[in-house]
């Protein structure tokens, strides 16, 4: 099934093989590819990071969708209990004493996907959300196991705590003032994921466990 070109034709700014011919295309390229990206460029909207483990996809799954290892893979959100509104969960972000967070899981089996909707101090709107994707390694690496994908996008909320008068004391830290440092402490996370799943999964032992074992 082939498109209408036409429909493009008014379209400002597309570059195609029709309008650039191919070495051009690929000087284009070139150009715009640089050895070194400074962090803002590469970080300063959006967050991605990547991993793989050895660990299948489905079992990869099964623990994110369940938020009650959040506790065990991060680095700071401890103590979930449900918050009343049916699957809302809040626990504590040590990140900043006396910090509350809530926590929605959405995941879906079919893709694979798990995105962790939170906020900090209220859980009336859930705009910090963690998207996660499993994928078969052996899809895209040709080998056994899982790859992770993680993007956080950075929600205008991150500039400005849009209810001040829920924080814990007045001088608590924002968690927007810890965006730059969001590849790094996820990937320190994203690096104990990985080591959980493995040591379990390669000792044949039970990966997911019941929220009451997990460690707080």
């Amino acid at each position: 099934m082939s498109t209408d070109r036409s429909t493009l034709a008014d379209v400002p700014g597309l570059i195609r093989v029709e309008n650039t011919p191919p070495e051009q295309l690929a000087a284009h390229c070139a150009e715009m590819t640089r050895e070194s990206y400074p962090h803002p460029q590469v970080y300063g909207q959006y967050c991605t990071i990547q991993e793989y483990v050895d660990c299948p996809p489905e079992t990869t799954y099964d623990y994110l969708r369940q938020g009650h290892h959040l506790e065990e893979w991060t680095c700071s959100m401890r103590q979930f209990r449900p918050a009343g509104a049916p699957g809302l969960w809040v626990g504590l972000d040590l990140l900043e004493p006396g910090t509350d967070i809530y926590c929605r899981t959405v995941a879906h089996p079919e893709a694979m996907t798990v995105d962790y909707h939170c906020a900090w101090d209220q859980g009336e709107k859930l705009w910090m959300v963690y998207m996660m994707r499993v994928i078969p390694a052996e899809l895209v690496l040709d080998r056994p196991g899982s790859l992770i994908t993680w993007t956080n996008c950075r929600h205008p909320y991150y500039e400005t705590n849009p209810y001040p008068e829920r924080a814990p004391h007045p001088d608590r830290r924002w968690v927007g003032e810890y965006w730059n440092l969001f590849y790094a402490g996820h990937t320190v996370e994203m690096n104990n994921l990985k080591a959980i799943l493995e040591h379990r999964h390669l000792n044949g032992l039970p990966v997911s466990v019941p929220p009451a074992a997990v460690m707080r």
